[in-house]
Formats: structure tokens, sequence, C-alpha cells
């Protein structure tokens, strides 16, 4: 009998099995899809031979959970972390500047960094200063107002909020700062104005996705004993006892981490009891937000940096890949999220905007011709922020044996890969003790 069944082969479910891994529990993972990595994940160009990932994923040096799953598994190397936070900023008129923290302890770094930003004025700095300093010693993360209303709240300016609270709140909240709570909001920038100058720095995976935590978590899993298999859709049946099925198999696990996202949960889960019912129902209701990333590989490298946010914009930043692919790569990708107005044009429609904005921002680009695209869409990436969203649930439910897992669990976060990892460790380490 396997000891645990987890259900879903993301972020979260993946962090929770090789956490049960390493604790010597047995563990199957059992992935729907052909390929693991849920809404992380990757595929290969088939004009290019280039491994893409299915959005340009960020990470944050204050996303201490995912770093710590990445260790357990040996790829914590495999992703560049900025020594000191550093963005360009191309705003709408095409003017250029940059944010850069010196070397100083935290938070002296973001004091300096937004002191010496050239693009923003006198009243702007102190503004941005008041806001870092108020996050920092901020406990209460219920605000239910939006973002914008707390930021003016904070009396932060219009410039500073165009130039770099509305970029990054979009890109971590994935929803317009109108519609977003401030709370999920308040809990990134937490972590991101942490006691190390590292938790403000922005990194980006060196491998795809797939290399960087899929295919090594599964070797994790297997080299200790469990099995982690793809296209095996399960389902969740907890009477008259606690079992899973695969097709025409059946599964009696003593624990059920189940760590499919919120629109699929109802499908996972077969009669529910009255409690965890309502929480399959807050589920279901519970709004999407997309978002488009479209990659675009020109004739040449621009000059461009690694990250350039582009306020103002229909595509919100810009990632230059060469990171990844070296030197002479041509690779850009350009994200915007919050998507909702764009995620149904076509892709010469999408691909028009996105080159139209680059070209408009970044000089190098103007002369460059377009050698391939591709649209990805992601039209569930992630769950609504906005207040009056039906609540989210705790990694226990009242089914003795069944946990959940997932980003959409209340972790204080939004829709991040750290709030995935967070619930996937709560939820082995709530198996562990059930075990016990």
């Amino acid at each position: 009998m396997t000891a645990v069944v987890v259900v879903g082969g993301g972020f979260a479910g993946l962090s929770a099995a090789t956490a049960l891994a390493e604790r010597g529990i047995p563990v199957t993972v059992l992935e729907a899809r052909p390929t693991l990595g849920g809404r992380a994940s990757s595929f290969t160009d088939p004009a290019t031979g280039e491994r893409v990932d299915n959005g340009q994923h960020v990470l944050i040096g204050g996303y201490q959970e995912t770093f710590r799953f990445l260790r357990r598994i040996g790829t914590d190397g495999d992703v560049y972390l900025q020594e000191t936070l550093a963005v360009d900023v191309i705003d709408a008129t095409g003017r250029a500047s940059r944010l850069r923290c010196p070397a100083l302890p935290a938070p002296l770094h973001l004091f300096a960094g937004v002191i010496r930003w050239e693009g923003l004025t006198w009243r702007d700095r102190i503004a941005a200063i008041h806001v870092i300093r108020g996050v920092r010693l901020e406990r209460d993360q219920t605000h239910t107002q939006s973002v914008r209303q707390w930021l003016e709240q904070h009396k932060q300016t219009a410039p500073l909020i165009e130039l770099l609270w509305e970029p990054l709140a979009v890109a971590a909240l994935n929803q317009s700062i109108e519609l977003a709570a401030a709370g999920p909001f308040i809990g990134v920038l937490r972590r991101m104005f942490g006691t190390s100058r590292r938790d403000s720095s922005l990194g980006l995976p060196l491998k795809p996705l797939d290399e960087l935590y899929a295919r090594p978590s599964k070797g994790f899993v297997e080299r200790r004993g469990g099995t982690v298999r793809t296209n095996s859709p399960a389902r969740v049946h907890l009477a008259p006892s606690l079992r899973v099925q695969v097709r025409d198999e059946e599964l009696t696990p003593s624990a059920v981490i189940c760590a499919a996202p919120w629109y699929a949960l109802s499908e996972a889960i077969v009669g529910p009891p009255p409690g965890l019912a309502d929480i399959v129902r807050a589920a279901e209701g519970t709004s999407a937000s997309p978002i488009v990333t479209v990659n675009v590989w020109f004739d040449r490298p621009l000059a461009a940096g690694m990250f350039v946010g582009l306020p103002g914009r229909t595509m919100q930043w810009m990632f230059d890949k060469r990171l990844l692919f070296g030197d002479t790569s041509s690779h850009v990708a350009l994200v915007s999220s919050a998507a909702d107005r764009i995620v149904n044009l076509s892709n010469d429609e999408l691909v028009a905007t996105a080159v139209r904005e680059v070209k408009s921002a970044i000089p190098s680009a103007r002369d460059a011709r377009i050698v391939r695209t591709v649209v990805v869409r992601e039209r569930r990436a992630t769950f609504s922020v906005a207040p009056g969203q039906p609540p989210r649930p705790s990694v226990e439910t009242q089914v003795p044996g069944l946990f959940l897992a997932g980003d959409w669990i209340e972790t204080g976060l939004p829709a991040t890969i750290e709030s995935a990892v967070i619930s996937g460790h709560r939820a082995a380490a709530a198996v562990a003790a059930f075990l016990a």
C-alpha cells in the first residue's frame, strides 16, 4: 500500500512530495497531463529547438520556501539571482531610467536605490521610502481595499505608482491595481523588503522550468523509493474510505494531498461531505486571471537589460533570454499580466502589439528583423485576489487523511510560486504529523 498519494505535479505537489520523500515516507505522485509542471511547465519550440516556458516566471530572493525546495532537489544554483535589486524602466514617453540599489545592508540599499533613481522627483522618492519603511513594520495583511486605494492612502504620487508600484503589483498579483486587494500585495512586499539585501533581488531560472524543478523532483522522489506518474488523471473518493481512482486502478493510501489547481478541485474530489463541499464550491466560484506571453526572436541580440519594465503599455515587462541561451540569443519574452482585455486577440494581433511596443521602447530593436514568434496564453494563470472572492482554505480538511495544496491555499500571498511551495511544505508537515 502506498503511504501517501499526491494528486498534481506542479510546484505545490512536487514540493510536498519531495518533502515527504525526504522524511522517508513512501509517496506516489499522479499528474493528469503528459508532463509535469502544471501551470509552470515548458515545451520545445519546433522551429528553434529551444525549450520555452509557458510563461516567464520570476523569483525574488525573499521566496524562502521556494529556495528551500530547490536546495532539497539540488537546483538552487540554477537560478540567477541579482546581487542587489536592479531594474531598467522605460516609461510611456520613451524615457529610460534605472532603479539600482547599492551593496548596502537592508533596508538601506532600498532607500539609497530610490534616492538615486533619476526617474523620480524628490517628492516621489520620499513617498517611496515612506512605504518601504511602513511595509517592513506592517503586520496587518487583511486589507480589503484595492491596491490603488492603499497606495493613495499612503500618499504615493502618480508618477511613482506608474513607474514602480503598478508594474510590480500587476506582475505579482496578475490583476489591475483597481481590482486587486492590497493584502496579498503587502505579503509580497514584506518578503521583498526583508532583513537581507538578497530578499529584494530578482531571479530568473537558468534552465527551463522542467529542468529546474520538475525532472529533478521526479528523480528525488524515485531515488527514495517513490513513484511519479504522468498521464494519470486521479479522482479522490472519500467514502466509505479514502481511495484514489486512476482509470481502472484503485489505490488505498493512508493519506492524500490534493494539489490540483483550484478550478479542477471539483473534478478531483468525489462526494465531499458538507464542510469540504463548501471549500469545493468556493474554489468553483473563484475567478481566474490570464497572462499572455509573446516570445520574439529577432535577427540580432537587443541592447536591453535583463529585466525591463515597460509601464503604461500592454506588455508590461520584457525579459532578455541571453542569460539562459547565451550572448548570441535574440529571444525576448514580453509579458502582459492581467490580460483579460487581450487574451482573445489573434496571435498576429498580439505579436503586432508586442513588437510595436518593444520597438518604440528599445532603439536597437527598430531595425531588427523578426525571425520567429511564439504566443503563449495561460487563461487561468492565477486566481483573482479581488475583494469579495470566496475564502481560501487551509491545507487541513475535515476528512481524516485528506489534505489540500496549491497556490490558492491561504498563505497570505497571491498566486505565486512561493505560495504554491509554502502550501506544499505545510501539507507535507501535516501528513507527517497525521501518520506519526
